[in-house]
């Protein structure tokens, strides 16, 4: 899995209330949650979603809640890839069953800055950050989370399993 794009950047401890506030977990439809994706905290947040599909964070991206409603709502906003210092265990195992690609990597989130554009080539282990030059090494997804992020999630896996 290869994704370029330029970055959308927060810091510390960005929770899944202000990922989808709770207000909203009336639904379950991807495209509604999408609509109010991190709004209480980023109101630019979709208009810079046009040019932009990884996100970079630092420690702790995805604590609070156990919804499995946050990671929806990041994907299905567009967002591609989270980068993050550290994940909170649940989102972490949350993203994965849904198919949203996340990759823990403190250096990379210390050292790349909003708007820089990023290569991330999830297979071999490498983000690069273009606008600097600078590479950084990440464990590469076992073989069986990379077939579940390309079948979408979980779900997806299961069925291809099924009907092999």
């Amino acid at each position: 899995m290869n994704i370029t794009s330029t970055v959308i950047k927060y810091g510390d401890h960005v929770d899944t209330d202000v990922i989808i506030p709770a207000r909203y977990l009336n639904t379950a439809d991807p495209a509604e949650l999408a609509s109010h994706c991190m709004e209480d905290l980023d109101k630019t947040f979709h208009a810079r979603l046009e040019r932009s599909k990884i996100v970079v964070a630092g420690r702790n991206f995805g604590c609070g809640s156990s919804r499995e409603h946050a990671p929806i709502a990041l994907k299905a906003s567009g967002v591609q890839l989270v980068i993050a210092d550290s994940f909170a265990r649940i989102f972490y195992r949350n993203a994965i069953d849904i198919g949203l690609a996340i990759v823990e990597c403190p250096q990379a989130a210390a050292a790349i800055r909003e708007g820089d554009e990023v290569q991330a080539d999830l297979d071999n282990g490498v983000i690069r950050d273009i606008t600097t030059g600078e590479s950084f090494a990440v464990a590469p997804f076992p073989p069986f989370i990379q077939e579940i992020i390309a079948c979408g999630g979980i779900a997806g896996y299961v069925k291809k399993k099924m009907l092999a």
